[in-house]
């Protein structure tokens, strides 16, 4: 689903300048060229040779080899180091690719042979965790081409729609479709989008593919960057504030929710119990417990203050994307691949109901009391979350709708296209009210 290539995002853009007298730090200088360059050959979900890099304490351990990968103040005894240096391109690391930048490996060879330090905390924290928050490469001018819109949502007060970009997020005037700001520094693609309850924050949650994940707080008036949150080795791919707004729920492709306090970003609890993505993840109405859907096939609740596992649905049979509570409180909505809306228990798992859908669920949202579907048909669904009744559904886009949001005041629907397209829909009489190109200066 990538519409630019990967190449945009080089390590050099992380680089510092390198002076002999300062002494390099593993966590602002190694560690971006491991993340950008060795990660998604060498990380937790696939190790080439036997050899990891997305912890300091796996980095330095030998692979299937049996050679020692890095040697303090030894270049001949550090086997990582001589695969990067080594001109055969059987054997050169990062394999299949370009090898790196001649500043990279100087920097690589002073920082063994200062001794090979380490300067953040915890050696087994994923490099992604401990690395600078990165400043992300400035998007185009003029987009060549659209990007898939995988998330969407209206401001608080409807007038406006934002869409992910490639390396931003952007707001649209939700009456002309006329651009209406670019918010920068964000990462590769954008996954999910949320405003916080007092309207104050923008959260953009997403990153780029087997390299890095991150929710990233905006102040919604400014564009000004807050804070970054959840940082991981694998793109964020859903954001939830909990009904009172104190809470922010982050998960992704490292198949961890993480919930940290909002505004403050300290960490409460990391829970780590599904094998596969987490794609989507949902509070229940009082803050107590969490739901998430996942792509191993099964979707999970979760006591919020133990962490606890308490069930496990797994009825779709196929990647679960989407999750959220009935407003009883007591059953909860799934979709994705099996191309339906399951409600179930939450007390026992047990399946109450399905109601059909034309194609791959890729989202599902609840707003108030209206749940929407975006799917593979090409249309967005909108279901009433206490009857599980399908109210209307909206067509019109020419590819998959990958993303959908509701705005109860305004009574409208955005739904987001494969091809770059937005459309947005007036719930009262299903009739379309615009129609654009979310990508600047594309036609």
């Amino acid at each position: 689903m990538n519409k630019f290539s990967l190449s945009l995002c080089v390590a050099a853009l992380l680089l510092p300048s390198l002076n002999a007298q300062d002494a390099v730090s593993f966590k602002a200088d190694i560690a971006p060229i491991l993340i950008n360059n060795c990660l998604a050959c060498h990380g937790p979900k696939k190790a080439e040779g036997g050899y990891r890099v997305d912890t300091f304490e796996r980095f330095l351990r030998e692979g299937d080899s049996g050679a020692a990968a890095i040697t303090a103040g030894n270049h001949d005894e550090s086997e990582s180091l001589r695969r990067i240096k080594s001109e055969d391109e059987f054997e050169r690391m990062p394999l299949e690719n370009d090898p790196l930048a001649a500043a990279e490996i100087e920097l690589i060879e002073k920082w063994v042979t200062e001794g090979a330090k380490y300067d953040a905390e915890d050696p087994k924290a994923f490099l992604s965790t401990i690395v600078p928050a990165p400043t992300h490469p400035t998007p185009p001018e003029v987009y060549p081409l659209t990007v898939p819109i995988t998330s969407v949502a209206f401001s608080p007060d409807g007038s406006q729609v934002v869409t992910g970009g490639y390396h931003e997020v952007v707001l649209w005037n939700a009456t002309d479709g006329t651009l209406v700001k670019r918010i920068q520094n964000v990462g590769q693609r954008t996954f999910a989008l949320r405003f916080s309850h007092d309207g104050q924050h923008l959260v953009a949650a997403g990153g780029a593919p087997g390299k890095l994940g991150e929710a990233r707080i905006f102040d919604a008036a400014s564009g000004d960057l807050v804070t970054v949150l959840g940082t991981t080795s694998d793109v964020v791919l859903d954001v939830q504030f909990s009904p009172a707004g104190d809470r922010l729920a982050i998960a992704g492709a490292d198949s961890t929710i993480r919930i940290y306090e909002f505004p403050a970003g300290n960490l409460v609890r990391a829970i780590s119990s599904h094998s596969d993505w987490i794609m989507a993840v949902a509070w229940d109405n009082e803050g107590k417990r969490l739901a998430s859907a996942s792509r191993d096939k099964t979707a999970k609740l979760f006591d919020v203050e133990t962490g606890e596992l308490l069930v496990t649905y797994s009825g779709h049979n196929n990647h679960v994307k989407g999750v959220a509570f009935h407003p009883d409180n007591q059953h909860i909505y799934t979709a994705g691949g099996d191309k339906k809306v399951h409600w179930w228990k939450a007390a026992d798992a047990k399946k109450v109901g399905e109601l059909a859908q034309g194609g791959e669920v890729y989202k599902l949202e609840k707003i108030g009391g209206v749940i929407t579907t975006s799917s593979a048909d090409r249309t967005v669904r909108q279901i009433d979350a206490a009857t599980q009744k399908e109210v209307r559904n909206y067509g019109g886009h020419a590819d998959w709708t990958l993303s959908s949001a509701f705005h109860e005041s305004t009574k409208r629907i955005a739904g987001g296209a494969f091809d770059g397209a937005v459309k947005i829909w007036n719930t009262e009489d299903g009739a379309e009210v615009i129609s654009f190109v979310a990508a600047p200066g594309a036609k």
